[in-house]
């Protein structure tokens, strides 16, 4: 079944094309890889699909409705949720009152969104830090607050900006591994990400954009070996 349909989506800044006429269509239980060099577009996309831009112009339909132009928190209610690059937590507050926020959007007793969000913050486990002030936490620790706020409000869709970003690889592993979790337990899954063997690792379908357009989509093992993405993004090394 469809889930996310996306139709000639575009978005232009004072003339410039940073998303151009973009087609893609996400099946529930979905794992979509989104790769690019910078500036391509991917993040300036996520933020047209979760509410926080308006589209110039184009369509996006979730979950059988038009949702364009919706606000980010009508989006995020519909279930199509969204994580940062740069993280930005409540620094001053506990992780489990950052998580808490959260869980309020879909929880309106006190009580229950905190039972919620105890069970997300051992989910993403971070129970050792769930009375410590989150602006403490080491980077993973960041990357898996940011996870678990966006689980807190109970997606159908996830969008993950770069959550690998800053890690060393023995963090990444472990964060690789809750990734293919939550996915297992039936959250669709669109991702942006430059560690290639990640990308490779957990993507069913992978979108390459640049210039603000896809370049390919496809099988993941197709798509590398596509001259195109080579010559924009991956290089002679890596083919």
């Amino acid at each position: 079944m469809t889930l996310l349909q996306v139709d000639q989506l575009t978005k232009s800044f004072s003339g410039l094309r940073a998303v151009s006429d973009v087609d893609v269509t996400v099946t529930d239980g979905e794992f979509l890889g989104i790769i690019g060099p910078n500036g391509a577009g991917k993040t300036t996309l996520f933020s047209l699909l979760a509410g926080q831009l308006p589209p110039t112009s184009g369509r996006v339909v979730f979950d059988g409705q038009d949702i364009t132009g919706w606000p980010a928190d009508k989006v995020a209610g519909a279930g199509l949720v969204r994580t940062f690059q740069l993280m930005r937590p409540f620094e001053s507050m506990s992780v489990l009152e950052n998580v808490a926020v959260a869980a309020h959007h879909r929880h309106r007793s006190r009580r229950a969104a905190r039972r919620h969000a105890l069970e997300v913050i051992e989910r993403v486990r971070l129970a050792e830090y769930v009375h410590a002030p989150s602006g403490s936490l080491p980077t993973a620790g960041l990357k898996r607050l940011e996870l678990a706020r966006a689980l807190a409000l109970e997606p159908r869709l996830l969008l993950l900006d770069e959550v690998l970003a800053g890690l060393v690889p023995a963090e990444r592993a472990p964060i690789i591994e809750l990734l293919r979790e939550i996915h297992a337990d039936g959250v669709t899954v669109m991702f942006v990400e430059h560690i290639m063997a990640a990308v490779m690792a957990l993507s069913e379908r992978l979108l390459v954009m640049a210039e603000g357009q896809e370049l390919a989509l496809g099988d993941p093992q197709e798509v590398i070996r596509d001259p195109r993405v080579v010559e924009a993004y991956l290089g002679e090394d890596y083919a």
